[in-house]
């Protein structure tokens, strides 16, 4: 019985530290500058990761110190915490499944289009008054100085890998002609009818594109690129969880089969 019930608590204690990983894919969403902005995915992963960590706790607690409601409470909302977790795992996936970057005339850096990206994702920066906010947020980083101070000539910066962000907020789209003074700063426009973020350009170094279409599907590409990486640390903490979970049931039915043994060992004797 005893043996039984430290097998559980154990096995419970391991659930605990599978949060971590949620919590911390939570925070780092926290740490870079376009989630940072945006504020949809963060706090939801870091929540659910809290939860995962207290009811492990709560297991952990009941099989050491033999808490049947405790354990009972602990197989229960563990099984709606795995469901919910699954749910965010294929939320996940299923909102970033499309969208992607094209290539662009002479250059190595990707452009981006805001149709490409699923409707969910493009609600969340279409609304003007989020975006505002969001516009707001990202002028304030570093993301387009930075590229100033590592690119000086139109070649070097041609040919630079720069993030889906930084090509769709601080330059104009290649299909509009301008020419080239520094990455944030460009003259003489061929052909601004080409794109109504043609018109939108400003070399106001608060301005740029950050009211561009190109601006909101850079920053979705930036978001698809992070929340796979956090799906994956979900997903992979999700399998780990539901085997915890199902060895955890098996332990306590055994657990409760040994109760039931002694008890009717005890009264046969």
């Amino acid at each position: 019985m005893a043996l039984s019930h430290n097998v559980i608590g154990m096995i419970n204690f391991i659930a605990t530290l599978l949060s971590i990983p949620i919590i911390g894919a939570g925070i780092w969403l926290t740490t870079v500058p376009d989630n940072s902005c945006v504020k949809i995915l963060q706090w939801p992963v870091v929540i659910i990761g809290i939860l995962i960590l207290v009811v492990g706790i709560a297991g952990f607690v009941g099989g050491f110190w033999r808490i049947p409601w405790l354990l009972l409470f602990y197989l229960v909302v563990m099984l709606v915490l795995i469901i919910l977790l699954g749910c965010m795992v294929v939320f996940i996936y299923m909102v970033t499944l499309k969208g992607a970057g094209h290539l662009a005339p002479s250059r190595s850096y990707l452009e981006y289009r805001l149709d490409d990206y699923s409707g969910w994702l493009r609600r969340r920066v279409q609304v003007s008054y989020k975006w505002d906010q969001i516009r707001a947020c990202l002028s304030t980083t570093s993301m387009c100085p930075e590229l100033n101070q590592s690119y000086h000539f139109a070649q070097d910066f041609f040919n630079a890998r720069i993030t889906p962000l930084q090509s769709g907020c601080c330059k104009p789209p290649t299909q509009c002609g301008f020419t080239f003074v520094n990455p944030t700063y460009w003259i003489s426009p061929i052909n601004t009818a080409a794109d109504m973020d043609c018109l939108l350009w400003n070399n106001e170094q608060t301005q740029l594109c950050y009211g561009c279409d190109s601006c909101k599907a850079g920053l979705l590409a930036n978001i698809k690129s992070e929340w796979r990486r956090v799906d994956l640390i979900l997903l992979i903490t999700l399998i780990a969880l539901i085997c915890v979970y199902l060895v955890g049931c098996c332990a306590f039915r055994n657990a409760k089969t040994e109760d039931l043994f002694r008890k009717y060992k005890q009264g046969y004797t």
